[in-house]
């Protein structure tokens, strides 16, 4: 399967047929019964085995509440957004991290770890906030400690964001961020 929303779509057309009504822009019912018992076939087996999926999710004109994708929301630990704005910008990998979630990272990371990722989450938030007065050359700096701070630690996140070819170790990663974010404090 390389799309769960064409899988979606799919059982959508196979419900229509059947009689079955459709709700949620279109779906049917059977769609939204059938996505959680996907997505529960995925993980760890008592036995030792387990199953890893990346399922990936079209949402038409970036509409992210579109039914498919807030129904996976909703099951799912977490997802990753891509973000057409940066991959034309040429950031790639083009993830929005404001858009993207985990609710495993309190289990996967450290104090640390989770008090530099939050910190760059809100400097990024901070950014995204101001970004159009910004561009237009609205904002004066002095007029809002946490924009001009923030605006300190856009190239550098930036370029944290950017990954390298072959990546880098997640102990690297961690250092090169907290790099990053003490920028704002010079």
């Amino acid at each position: 399967m390389d799309s769960i929303t064409r899988m979606a779509m799919a059982r959508r057309e196979v419900g229509l047929a059947a009689g079955e009504p459709a709700t949620a822009r279109g779906y049917t019912p059977s769609v939204f019964a059938e996505l959680p018992q996907i997505c529960e076939r995925c993980g760890t087996s008592p036995s030792g085995g387990s199953v890893t999926a990346l399922m990936t999710v079209l949402v038409e004109g970036d509409d992210l509440n579109e039914p498919v994708a807030d129904s996976l929301r909703s099951i799912l630990d977490g997802h990753i957004v891509l973000s057409r704005e940066l991959a034309e910008q040429g950031h790639y990998p083009a993830i929005d991290p404001l858009r993207s979630a985990s609710r495993l990272l309190p289990e996967v990371a450290d104090d640390a770890e989770r008090l530099l990722a939050g910190a760059a989450v809100r400097q990024l938030a901070v950014l995204q906030r101001n970004r159009q007065m910004v561009d237009i050359g609205a904002y004066q700096a002095g007029s809002n400690p946490a924009l001009d701070a923030a605006l300190r630690l856009d190239a550098g996140l930036r370029a944290w964001l950017q990954q390298a070819v072959g990546g880098v170790s997640r102990s690297d990663a961690m250092r090169d961020l907290g790099a990053a974010l003490a920028a704002s404090v010079k």
